[in-house]
């Protein structure tokens, strides 16, 4: 699928969908993406030589009198086998820019090609990058924001719960930057790899067919939320038949159990994976809450 900027609409499997719509005129001026190697010299443990082995940052910055100075790397979904970067990525990307935020999509590794720890070392570095890059991209280094759709949603927490200040003396200046997130949005996530509520396909893809009990409570976000997770803001459906609500339920009374500020959305209607769920007027309110949220945690302009 082609990816838009700064265009009037969005493309959607089934026809467009008009960009006003959702938040208005869309302005011109907005830069072309561009598409930069998360790693220009390999990843790390690289398989390969291919598209699938070079995990990506495709940059979309919003026109110039729109932007906040805060960004957001996206992660979209894929239960870790594939990405969905339509509804979840260039759409996504386009409704950020349009709110002045700066949205970089993360095409990471995942399975079968890639297992743990690929997809959450190749976040760790999205987020390094655009820290360590902030200046050249306009962006405000303490407002960095991470989101994640689904398994991408896992991701996303993963980043927010496992993240590392930096190698002060690392050669490569983007290592010398923190991972650490400093909100994050998760919509319909995957959290926890251990609960009877988990999503077994992502937890097949992303530790294989039998995974070690030590790693998947590793990879349980609910269970490595301190004073120092982020802030987060979390949507779901009751409806959803793939990924339980009770994901972003554990999730929320973790945050809420450690006083880390947090928002949980979940609304009784909704199949799995709706993006911006411009369809449905109920659902569709969810990018509006969001926006408020930043705005009130401070993350964007009060209006």
């Amino acid at each position: 699928m082609a990816r838009f900027a700064g265009l009037a609409s969005l493309v959607r499997s089934g026809g467009v969908v008009l960009l006003g719509a959702l938040c208005g005129t869309a302005a011109a001026d907005t830069a072309e993406p561009v598409t930069e190697l998360l790693w220009p010299e390999g990843a790390p443990g690289a398989v390969g030589d291919e598209e699938a082995d070079k995990p990506t940052l495709i940059v979309h910055l919003p026109a110039q009198d729109k932007t906040t100075g805060t960004a957001i790397v996206i992660c979209p979904g894929g239960g870790y086998a594939h990405l969905a970067m339509g509804h979840e990525g260039d759409q996504i990307a386009a409704w950020l820019n349009e709110h002045g935020v700066a949205a970089f999509i993360l095409t990471y590794r995942h399975g079968p090609r890639y297992l743990h720890p690929a997809p959450l070392q190749d976040v760790q570095r999205a987020l390094r990058t655009v820290r360590a890059r902030a200046e050249e991209w306009g962006v405000n280094p303490d407002r960095i924001g991470v989101m994640g759709f689904s398994a991408g949603g896992h991701l996303a927490s993963t980043a927010g719960t496992h993240f590392t200040k930096g190698r002060r003396l690392a050669k490569d200046p983007i290592e010398r930057a923190s991972s650490r997130p400093d909100f994050m949005i998760l919509i319909y996530p995957v959290i926890s790899l251990t609960s009877p509520k988990s999503h077994r396909g992502s937890l097949h893809n992303l530790l294989g067919p039998d995974p070690d009990p030590a790693l998947k409570a590793e990879l349980s976000s609910e269970l490595h939320v301190t004073k120092h997770t982020p802030p987060a803001f979390l949507v779901h459906t009751t409806a959803d038949g793939a990924v339980a609500s009770e994901n972003s339920a554990m999730f929320y009374l973790a945050l809420r159990e450690k006083k880390v500020s947090g928002e949980l959305h979940i609304y009784e209607k909704g199949k799995h994976g709706f993006g911006l769920a411009v369809d449905d007027p109920v659902l569709s309110t969810w990018p509006g809450h969001c926006i408020a949220w930043l705005r009130a945690q401070g993350f964007l302009p009060a209006q």
